[in-house]
């Protein structure tokens, strides 16, 4: 719940900032925006379950620091974007097309592959989505609160680097257990990644 708590309070999405691999920055100007004071809207952040710190920077920005930034996936609803209007083929890494919707089908058919290998629904950890791959995903997706307000959300180039990542990320830390490993917490979490992906990227089930 912590991104809609954050704007709860913020009175706006704050704006995810960095890479997250380290750390899980967002920043807010927010205060100035609203002409309050910095230090007693910090104050209200900080009470925020989930926040690790927060700074009022030089520019009077609030630099927020999340302590598990995979918690963002339970607020996280379904996103109803619009297909760009993009050529199926080629079907190459050229065709920005191609690599939306083929991360589409990929996180559909990981949903399908943990039923078959008894990945456990229930208990999601968003700690154990600590690798950097998965860390990538959850940054890009960090930013569908602010764009959905946003007066040029450009969801066409947003669209292509959430896919990338997450190809990077089905490819590096996979969401499923390989060969002889048990499914553990970790590829609970890591369905519930791919589950939010899906719910994003526009795309067939299967390609």
């Amino acid at each position: 719940m912590i991104a809609r708590e954050l704007a709860g309070v913020l009175g706006e999405p704050p704006a995810p900032e960095g890479s997250w691999e380290r750390e899980a920055v967002y920043v807010s100007a927010a205060a100035l925006r609203r002409r309050l004071p910095a230090h007693a809207l910090a104050d209200r952040v900080r009470a925020v379950p989930g926040v690790a710190g927060v700074e009022v920077r030089g520019d009077g920005l609030l630099r927020i620091t999340v302590a598990v930034p995979g918690m963002l996936l339970e607020s996280m609803e379904p996103a109803d974007l619009p297909e760009p209007a993009w050529p199926d083929f080629p079907r190459t890494w050229d065709n920005p097309g191609f690599v939306v919707r083929y991360g589409h089908a990929r996180a559909c058919a990981v949903l399908r592959w943990a039923r078959e290998l008894g990945v456990a629904a229930e208990g999601f950890r968003g700690e154990l989505l600590d690798d950097p791959y998965d860390r990538q995903v959850l940054r890009v997706l960090a930013e569908i609160p602010g764009r959905m307000v946003s007066r040029q959300p450009g969801w066409e180039a947003y669209l292509v680097r959430l896919a990338l990542a997450y190809h990077d990320a089905h490819e590096r830390a996979p969401a499923v257990p390989v060969g002889d490993e048990p499914p553990g917490p970790v590829h609970t979490a890591r369905v519930r990644l791919a589950e939010a992906v899906r719910n994003v990227l526009p795309g067939p089930e299967r390609m």
